[in-house]
C-alpha cells in the first residue's frame, strides 16, 4: 500500500505509547492498517514536528473516507488535531495515532506520546488563544479519558459514527 510518504520502521502497540521507543525522524512515520478483533484499524506514528499535525489530519481524513465515514471526518480530524498539538507542545518524542472502528457504531481514537503526565484540563480566559482543546474533546466525544502506558500516556476518545 503506497501512502506517498517514506516509512522505515513499523510501530506495534501505539495505544500504550510503544511508539516512544521508535527512532525519531522529521520525515518518517508509519501507516499500518488492518483488522483488530474483526474491526478496521489504522495506526500511525509521527515525529514531534509541527508539520505532523497537518499530516495526522490528512491521514485520519483519508482513513475515515476509506471506511465510508465521511460524516464523522470533520469532528475526528478536529479532535485529533487538538490532541496531536498538545503532544507536540509538551512531549519531545514520537506521537502515535490509532483509530479502531468499534462494533455498535463507535470510533475509538487514541493519541499517545512518551510523556507520562496526563493532560490538565484548564479554564481559558475569553482572550486566551489556547486552553480549550480538552474541553472540546470532552464536549464533542461520547466518552474520553487518559491512561498511562509503559513509556508514556494515551489520551483517547470515542465518537458515535454512522457507517
Amino acid at each position: 500500500m503506497s501512502t506517498g510518504i517514506a516509512s522505515g520502521w513499523e510501530v506495534i502497540g501505539v495505544s500504550d505509547s510503544a511508539a516512544a521507543g521508535a527512532p525519531e525522524s522529521a520525515s518518517t512515520y508509519v501507516r499500518r492498517r488492518g483488522m483488530a478483533s474483526g474491526s478496521p484499524i489504522a495506526e500511525w506514528s509521527f515525529p514531534a514536528d509541527p508539520g505532523s499535525v497537518r499530516t495526522a489530519r490528512a491521514m485520519v481524513r483519508q482513513a475515515l473516507s476509506d471506511w465510508g465515514l465521511e460524516s464523522s471526518v470533520d469532528v475526528a480530524v478536529l479532535l485529533v488535531s487538538e490532541l496531536v498539538t498538545n503532544s507536540l507542545r509538551y512531549a519531545s518524542g514520537p506521537i502515535g495515532v490509532r483509530m479502531v472502528l468499534l462494533s455498535g457504531g463507535g470510533l475509538l481514537v487514541e493519541v499517545s506520546d512518551p510523556l507520562p503526565d496526563p493532560p490538565q484540563e484548564r479554564t481559558a480566559a475569553p482572550d486566551d488563544e489556547g486552553g480549550r482543546g480538552l474541553q472540546l474533546v470532552a464536549c464533542t466525544s461520547r466518552r474520553w479519558g487518559t491512561r498511562r502506558g509503559k513509556s508514556g500516556k494515551t489520551v483517547w476518545f470515542e465518537l458515535s459514527v454512522a457507517g
